[in-house]
């Protein structure tokens, strides 16, 4: 029984401790550019991607707190040398291609691509078809109306 009180508070001591090893602390630092045509890239491919939790906000737009640690990944993935379709690339491989606000055109996207053309196309059959049935209405109440005035 003895034992059972040591062990509790050593448990208790080591679990805030084993959380922190295993979640990092979000690095507050600013981003640290080389020269202004790095930061430029940089700003000109966060506007390319899309943050992944936001969905609807780019990476340069989120303040997410992935969208923090993606930015400052993919700085660090320039900085190593690696163009931007290597950047987009690594991220399409651990995302999909939801992180790219253009996704490529292929038959996976043909949808995506096509689908509001497609969805314009439907409003206005819709729009043609209540124009032509309007107009055969007043067609034939105009009719009825001309033959009602031939009996007096």
């Amino acid at each position: 029984m003895r034992w059972l009180l040591p062990l509790l508070l050593a448990l208790t001591l080591a679990a805030p401790n084993s959380g922190l090893a295993q979640q990092p602390v979000h690095d507050a630092r600013p981003l640290m550019f080389r020269d202004t045509a790095e930061e430029a890239r940089f700003h000109d491919l966060a506007a390319q991607l899309r943050c992944v939790q936001c969905q609807n906000q780019s990476l340069a737009d989120s303040n997410a707190q992935i969208a923090q640690d993606l930015r400052r990944e993919v700085l660090q993935l320039m900085q190593q040398g690696l163009d931007d379709a290597a950047i987009k690339q690594f991220l399409v491989a651990r995302y999909g291609e939801f992180v790219l606000y253009q996704p490529p055109l292929q038959p996976g996207t043909w949808l995506l691509w096509g689908g509001p053309l497609l969805v314009l196309g439907a409003g206005a059959l819709v729009v043609v078809g209540i124009v032509r049935r309007r107009s055969r209405q007043m067609d034939a109440s105009a009719a009825a109306n001309s033959t009602e005035g031939e009996d007096w």
